[in-house]
């Protein structure tokens, strides 16, 4: 007999001491996790053996619980798809890479530590991990379908695991556990039947207990909850549901429990979440929402049921009006896919705006956990676009709350006629960003979009209700028309006053500008820097930077604030005669500018020298 043995890599090993040496508080949740992969392994035999029959199970797939509270021994079985040699290595011998780091941040940032510790372990794929909560240690006997060897899996938790061929006859798996002295709890029957009750009550296999006669019961409903009726639903069924079905320890947000009939019949279990998942902006974006036909599961990954922009929702969608043999490709083609994706994405459209009607603070917060996905939505889905604006909500510079567009038009004022917005990648900055300044003044509010994929959506919606969205960091834009009864009367400078500094300025800085000009908006702040009328705003040049380190944008317009006391003095200096102070300061109003932006400048010594010597003339 072979016996070959592994180590756990660095982070594998990391997060198992976490798991079994730090998150006590709820040491329950390991059955859950447990009974979930047990699932998932006979929901995977059963799509496997609708294309190869010889790997369907002889019998019903089921999950066993034996315990052995003397021995102070649990196992749990199924007669799922089961590991072969290389699955033990992969699965239970590392963690995912894109659950890792993101479990170990989440762990150290986790203030709540009882609220928490369930939600990161469910969340962060380390559910079989969590078995070493209350066994000091676990084998694990499988049998993969179509195969003729078994093998064992061994571990004490600490440094690795062993495995080894075994003997088994029938394809799938069991754990055993051996439980820890102090946890021997989970073996008795008691305990087994509360949890169970408690966390899988839901799942769509039977999960069965044997007692010491090697007699078997039932101990969960086994029932597609989405075929009674909502009446006859309890908020505590549809949260246990909602827990069950989405590996998720929060309450739903949104409940949307519906069944459509006609031309497409199908029934769907919706949920949104209260807090997002860690997966929520994995590049994959998949869905997570589980396809049955005629209540027998078919996939939990079905990425066609919801656009992209709802992938945060969790639940299930039953339907009679697809083959049960239909093939992942024909999903994508199916036209009754498309029509229970379409009327879904209306559904929920209807039930978000009746919950900001309710509860219009409990949707800001949702939007703060899940508006950035939402606003994906404004830029990939042509066909929803003009709704899904309408539950959009943004911060702006004369709000303290959240807004909606609507709610930004009806106070625009006398005369203005566009949606003004200023791009960054900070709030923080924005707040502070000189190009608020005259919109400011005139108590004129500005839409601030600091989300990554506001760059792309707003190209993609160049108005709302016949308002143009108008960059205030792009291009000229006049607001002396736009009334204004509190704003205080500011005197704008004369641009002919400023001829000759212009010209100078233009002169100094011919190789970094495209432009310079007297501000219409400054009223504090020397200068700033503006995108050409159809130019590039400049987060978006940042973000092309990130991208790409070679990008390099496109020359910006170089506005100065004739009321400022520094541009006075400029001009006072005799401009015409180009001392080397005054190309100091051409200079360092465009740096100041860069830096204003959040944007390094490229002579950084030179930068410094300059500062320093205008600095010392100053004393």
């Amino acid at each position: 007999m072979t016996i070959s043995n592994h180590t756990f890599e660095a982070d594998t090993g990391k997060i198992l001491d976490i798991v079994i040496n730090s998150l006590y508080s709820q040491k329950e949740i390991f059955l859950r996790e447990l009974i979930s992969n047990a699932s998932d392994a006979l929901n995977k035999r059963r799509v496997e053996g609708s294309v190869d029959g010889a790997l369907l199970a002889e019998t019903v797939g089921e999950i066993v619980l034996e315990a052995h509270e003397k021995k102070k021994i649990l196992k749990i079985s199924d007669n799922g798809i089961g590991l072969d040699e290389a699955d033990m290595v992969e699965a239970l011998g590392t963690i995912a890479r894109s659950g890792t780091k993101a479990f170990l941040d989440n762990l150290q940032s986790n203030d709540d530590k009882d609220a928490g510790e369930a939600n990161l372990i469910g969340q962060f794929g380390v559910g079989f991990y969590s078995a070493f909560m209350v066994a000091d240690k676990v084998e694990v006997v499988s049998k993969k379908a179509g195969t003729d060897s078994a093998f064992k899996w061994e571990s004490d938790g600490a440094t690795g695991y062993s495995i080894e061929p075994a003997e088994r006859d029938a394809a799938g798996t069991t754990i055993t556990l051996h439980l820890k002295k102090a946890d021997k709890e989970y073996a008795s029957d008691v305990r087994l039947r509360h949890l169970v009750k408690k966390y899988s009550d839901h799942v769509a296999h039977p999960i069965k207990l044997v007692d010491d006669n090697g007699e078997m019961t039932t101990l969960n409903t086994v029932e597609a909850l989405w075929t009674k009726a909502p009446k006859d639903i309890s908020p505590e069924d549809y949260k246990s549901f909602y827990n069950s079905v989405g590996a998720t320890y929060d309450d739903p947000f949104l409940t949307i429990h519906n069944k459509a009939e006609g031309a497409i019949e199908f029934t769907n279990l919706l949920f949104a979440p209260s807090t997002p998942p860690f997966d929520l902006f994995d590049p994959e974006r998949n869905s997570k929402i589980n396809l049955y036909i005629n209540r027998v599961f078919i996939t939990d990954d079905c990425n066609d049921l919801v656009p992209k922009w709802l992938r945060f929702l969790r639940g299930v969608v039953d339907t009679p009006s697809l083959d049960l043999n239909v093939s992942r490709e024909m999903l994508q083609q199916s036209v009754s896919m498309g029509k229970i994706r379409k009327a879904i994405v209306k559904k929920v459209m209807s039930e978000i705006k009746k919950k900001i009607k309710k509860n219009s603070e409990a949707y800001d917060v949702f939007w703060g956990n899940f508006g950035k996905v939402i606003k994906e939505g404004l830029y990939e889905d042509n066909e929803n676009r003009e709704k899904i604006v309408e539950i959009c909500r943004f911060q702006s510079s004369q709000k303290s709350a959240l807004i909606s567009l609507e709610a930004y038009i009806e106070a625009m004022p006398d005369g203005q006629s566009d949606i003004y917005y200023l791009t960054s990648d900070d709030m923080a900055k924005a707040v502070v960003s000189p190009h608020l300044e005259g919109f400011a003044a005139k108590n004129i509010d500005v839409l601030l979009l600091t989300d990554p994929i506001d760059e792309f959506w707003i190209g993609m919606m160049p108005e709302y209700k016949d308002k143009k969205f108008i960059s205030i960091s792009r291009g000229e834009i006049d607001i002396d028309s736009i009334k204004s009864d509190d704003a205080p009367k500011e005197d704008s400078a004369d641009a002919d006053d400023y001829v000759e500094l212009i010209a100078m300025i233009k002169a100094d800085l011919a190789e970094l500008i495209s432009d310079a000009r007297i501000s219409k908006t400054l009223t504090s702040s020397p200068s700033r820097l503006v995108a050409v009328e159809n130019g590039m705003d400049i987060q978006m040049e940042r973000m092309m930077k990130a991208q790409n380190p070679n990008f390099e944008g496109a020359p910006k317009i170089l506005e100065i604030n004739g009321g400022h006391d520094l541009i006075k003095a400029m001009q006072s200096a005799k401009p015409q005669e180009q001392t080397e102070i005054l190309k100091d300061l051409s200079l360092l109003l465009f740096e100041q500018a860069q830096i204003l932006d959040g944007k390094i400048p490229h002579d950084t010594q030179g930068f410094a020298r300059r500062l320093t010597k205008v600095m010392h003339l100053s004393l």
